[in-house]
């Protein structure tokens, strides 16, 4: 294994942007373990492609700060493979500190990819000590779509767009991490608006845990600690009528709308059948997304424990989404079950009126154990007129909650929507407030 000392090729705090992006690049190139020593802002100009068997070591000091020096960019790194879709593998990246600078933009080397950091197509990959504090409003810390096992840990993230932004992939961790965002701090979104992941598929076999959720102290409260969003669509057919987002299987792919998000409903009177990019058939941009074909996707087996929330805003949604932005749940397709939750010391820090868990998709098992609900419900509603949501499994224990009872807990607005509830030892205080 190589050792190599990026400051020695001319990786430096005084260098340009454009400079210090070409001697990166020309590092990792080489692959092996590169380390960055030297303290020091070290200006970055453009994305750096990462492949195979290489570890990236920065040093305590050390600031990647992008700038426009030949044009604005989106990824400070990204994995060659994302670029043809081939499988990348064993990568790390350690203390990386990321300087956003404003340099806040959706432009796209994969359509749908947007972290600061960005993985697609990647297995056994490492995300350790992470640091970025001015997030934009348009890119993710981290995004990563299309893996298999992968660690992030140790990580701080504040700023206005999700943390940790996951797409389709099993075997994940997400530990030891602090987060002040104005969006999600983690997004598990096995469907996604149009540009929000490059692939769709189900998310499964992941831990999130020993993590925090600050208060931003803005007035507005949006997003979750955690976003879980399922969806599902049809085969595409004549006549079909879609608008932004929407997916159909066609030809053997799925194939999506890109479009404004006006609320503009369009109809499909010609299949999509080209094999990459985009294509405008019927005045309907259609990407083509992935050779793949699922009809349905959500997550399920997700551990979540050691969770501490202040911001007073929804934990946990297990949702479709059913806006101009996207429509996640096409009526007629075949529902997802996101499946098997569990969750574990759930400490709500503040003493807001909010709902904990706002559950609108077909869920067959949560558990709840050893969690302090302070003022917060359980909330099931009906997100897209569906006729079913199916049983629910509740199981609630050793839980301590401001109220009367369970039934003063549990808010089910959803119509023959049927919960069994299973509880012990949980600690009612009725306190008022």
């Amino acid at each position: 294994m190589q050792y190599i000392s990026a400051n020695s090729f001319g990786f430096l705090p005084n260098n340009s942007g454009i400079e210090n992006r070409k001697a990166l690049q020309k590092i990792v190139d080489k692959t092996g373990t590169i380390y960055i020593n030297q303290p020091g802002e070290y200006k970055i100009a453009g994305t750096v492609y990462i492949s195979s068997h290489t570890t990236l070591k920065f040093g305590n000091g050390v600031f990647l700060k992008k700038v426009d020096e030949i044009g604005n960019f989106s990824h400070v790194l990204l994995n060659k493979g994302a670029l043809t879709k081939n499988y990348d593998e064993h990568i790390k990246i350690e203390n990386l500190y990321i300087i956003v600078n404003d340099i806040d933009i959706r432009k796209y080397d994969v359509f749908g990819l947007n972290g600061q950091i960005a993985f697609y197509y990647i297995k056994d990959l490492v995300i350790e000590g992470f640091r970025c504090m001015d997030l934009g409003k348009l890119q993710f810390g981290i995004h990563i779509c299309t893996f298999e096992d992968i660690i992030i840990k140790d990580v701080i993230i504040k700023g206005d767009k999700d943390g940790v932004h996951l797409g389709k992939g099993k075997r994940f961790t997400i530990s030891n991490g602090v987060f002040e965002t104005y969006d999600d701090a983690i997004a598990l979104n096995a469907q996604d608006f149009d540009i929000g992941n490059p692939e769709l598929g189900w998310i499964e076999d992941g831990i999130i845990e020993n993590c925090y959720d600050l208060d931003d102290n803005k007035e507005e409260k949006v997003g979750y600690f955690c976003r879980v969003l399922a969806g599902s669509w049809l085969d595409w057919y004549k006549g079909i009528e879609v608008q932004k987002s929407d997916t159909v299987v066609s030809d053997g792919k799925l194939y999506r709308v890109s479009a404004k998000p006006d609320g503009t409903k369009y109809i499909s009177l010609t299949k999509p059948t080209h094999s990459r990019g985009e294509k405008i058939i019927d005045g309907i941009c259609w990407v083509m997304t992935q050779n793949t074909v699922e009809y349905n996707v959500g997550v399920r087996n997700i551990v979540f424990r050691n969770i501490f929330l202040s911001k007073p805003r929804v934990g946990f949604a297990f949702h479709f989404s059913d806006n101009k932005y996207n429509r996640s749940y096409y009526k007629g397709s075949v529902l997802p079950i996101q499946k098997q939750m569990s969750l574990d010391n759930i400490r709500i820090l503040h003493d807001k009126q909010t709902n904990l868990f706002e559950i609108g998709t077909p869920l067959d098992y949560i558990s709840i154990t050893n969690s302090y609900f302070e003022n917060s419900k359980i909330r099931f509603y009906n997100s897209t007129s569906i006729d079913d949501y199916l049983l629910t499994h509740l199981i609630i224990n050793d839980c301590v909650f401001n109220g009367k009872n369970l039934d003063e807990l549990i808010n089910n607005e959803v119509k023959n929507k049927k919960i069994e509830v299973l509880s012990s030892l949980n600690v009612f205080r009725n306190i008022i407030k």
